[in-house]
């Protein structure tokens, strides 16, 4: 009967237990070893610890890193929230709006609306500075547009020179026709009468213009705004946040200071231990040498055998 071949794996190999007439897998320690911490990397899964869904690696935001004042208030809603947690950047967003709707709320009292707008704007990452003057000229009508031309006509030099020819060409033309000829002598009535309608339209004209104006310019104040309050907020933000990083930073590097301190107390320990020992060595040495000396002192006759 033929002696059964046993499979001795080589050195840095591992087998596994192969079924009755299959052939051992082999695979080699390293690859094996990676597949192990791979497979462990993708069995750890992030979960949100407030809605409890599982959450992508770039999605994740560990509760550590959030501001101390952010991380509190997460905490009045859910006292179970540990530092070691995560939450979505989408809970975070929708808390962060939260509290900042509170605290604008506590500051100025009732929100209004574009304020709303702001905490809106910080909550979904949006741009809150438009172009007032193009969104506005889109949106003119036929007569916002016509009222708009007579005014900046009327407010030109080119209107001032152009009339004032026009009133010398009248008035002259008036004065070489003479009196019987004349179709508006002097003192000039009808002239007199075309200057007050002119100014009568003009006048109603400008005015629309000017409210129009205003209206752009309370839009463009709204706007800006809403721009600098977010702005506000969002250095808050930052100031804090800065804040938070230096006094982490600060606690880790009093920590690792710490650390040093308590490896250079060990190394110094352990030099004087060593100080020691090196000395008892050399005294145990001379007390050898010397007895050693008195031995042979105490015997020439051996000494010299």
């Amino acid at each position: 009967m033929a002696e059964a071949k046993t499979f001795e794996p080589a050195e840095g190999m591992v087998d596994f237990d192969a079924g009755e007439g299959e052939t051992p897998t082999v695979v080699e320690m390293d690859d094996y070893t990676k597949s192990l911490a791979q497979a462990k990397a993708k069995s750890v899964k992030l979960i949100d610890a407030i809605t409890g869904q599982v959450l992508k690696k770039k999605d994740a935001v560990h509760v550590d890193d959030l501001r101390p004042s952010l991380a509190d208030f997460m905490r009045l809603k859910h006292p179970e929230l540990r530092a070691d947690d995560y939450i979505s950047r989408k809970v975070m967003d929708d808390y962060r709006a939260q509290y900042i709707a509170e605290l604008l709320t506590d500051e100025r009292g009732e929100l209004s609306t574009l304020e709303d707008e702001v905490v809106e704007s910080l909550k979904t990452h949006d741009t809150l500075a438009e172009n007032i003057e193009e969104d506005y000229e889109d949106h003119r009508s036929i007569g916002d547009r016509m009222a708009d031309g007579v005014a900046s006509f009327g407010g030109s030099w080119v209107f001032i020179i152009s009339f004032c020819l026009f009133l010398a060409v009248w008035m002259a033309v008036n004065i070489v026709m003479g009196e019987s000829k004349a179709f508006d002598a002097y003192p000039f009535i009808l002239l007199n009468l075309v200057l007050s309608t002119i100014a009568a339209l003009q006048a109603p004209v400008i005015m629309m213009s000017q409210r129009r104006q205003e209206e752009k310019d309370r839009l463009r104040a709204l706007n800006d705004y809403k721009v600098n309050l977010k702005a506000e907020l969002e250095i808050r933000h930052l100031h804090e946040k800065v804040d938070h990083l230096l006094n982490r930073q600060w606690e880790r590097l009093t920590e690792i200071q710490q650390i040093q301190i308590e490896m250079m107390l060990e190394q110094a320990k352990a030099a004087t231990r060593a100080i020691k020992a090196n000395k008892a060595a050399k005294a145990k040495t001379s007390a050898l040498k010397s007895l050693f000396t008195k031995a042979k002192d105490a015997d020439p006759d051996e000494s010299a055998n």
